[in-house]
């Protein structure tokens, strides 16, 4: 009875059988076996019909403000359940640099999501030492961060080994077959690098400084999307993490990576990280065990 009181007071609302039809969908003669049978249940007429027009009887008047008492009391109703829902709804707070986002976590909050539908995940964004921090301090449940640390009272596991790669056009001198290349051949080359202050950045800076080679830095960018679409339009090279580095992703931007022997000093560690098992809830320690295995099983990068 509960529909066929909604469809009632569309009805009432509209003083057309015709509206109403249209707005509820439904054709006019089913609408009017709806009120007929409303009325029938109710055992009184709930309208005068005045040519087109409807009017309501007294009857009728009573049975609108109940069928409005009860559409109130539904919305009130399916309210609270919406509310107990979102209160009874797991909520894991996973934090990662921008950087570790753009290359480790699609793959990861995928398989996760397949996994848990019903688990609504937030993601914090923030560098290295802030998201340690918001570990520690139980403001984020887990952290992904591109090193490894030693910190009192959070666990440190190991998810995968990375290394920054060279990436260039495919039609680009050093990505032609055969063709060798080592740090030198960064001297002078045209390059994309990330933005100062980025963990990348002080990496490259690093490892240029260390082999005494000056490249010709064209743009400074802190997205690695942007850095991969910009390359073939400015004829330019990039050094970028080898976990970004999927075979589709080349093959799409028209790319190749280029293996230097030198690159694999800025090898490191992308490490999981979450407090000690006695000070989390058993659904962080669950979603933790479930990161290391996929990250020990389905989840793959590109080979070295």
């Amino acid at each position: 009875m509960f529909e066929d009181l909604l469809v009632f007071t569309t009805v009432v609302e509209q003083s057309s059988l015709n509206k109403a039809s249209k707005l509820l969908n439904l054709s006019q003669p089913a609408l009017s076996r709806k009120i007929a049978k409303l009325e029938e249940d109710f055992g009184v007429a709930l309208f005068y019909r005045k040519g087109k027009r409807l009017e309501l009887t007294e009857t009728g008047q009573a049975a609108y403000t109940y069928a409005m008492e009860q559409r109130r009391r539904h919305h009130q109703f399916m309210q609270s359940i919406s509310r107990y829902k979102m209160a009874a709804r797991t909520i894991v707070t996973l934090g990662a640099s921008l950087t570790t986002i753009q290359t480790t976590l699609p793959p990861l909050v995928e398989a996760l999501m397949n996994k848990y539908p019903d688990t609504e995940l937030k993601l914090v964004t923030g560098k290295t030492h802030e998201i340690v921090s918001q570990v520690k301090d139980s403001k984020i449940d887990l952290g992904v961060i591109a090193s490894s640390i030693a910190e009192p009272g959070l666990q440190c596991v190991p998810l995968f080994q990375d290394h920054l790669e060279l990436v260039v056009p495919r039609q680009h001198e050093l990505g032609l077959e055969g063709k060798t290349a080592s740090m030198e051949s960064l001297n002078g080359l045209p390059m994309i690098t990330f933005s100062k202050g980025t963990w990348y950045r002080r990496l490259v800076d690093e490892l240029v400084g260390k082999y005494a080679v000056i490249p010709d830095t064209r743009m400074e960018i802190d997205s690695f999307e942007a850095i991969v679409r910009l390359l073939p339009i400015c004829k330019a090279a990039a050094l970028l993490p080898r976990s970004y580095l999927r075979p589709q992703l080349l093959r799409d931007n028209d790319l190749v990576s280029v293996h230097l022997k030198e690159l694999e000093e800025t090898r490191r560690a992308t490490c999981l990280i979450y407090p000690h098992k006695t000070d989390t809830g058993a659904q962080t320690q669950e979603w933790a065990a479930e990161i290391k295995d996929l990250f020990r099983s389905s989840l793959s990068f590109p080979a070295k």
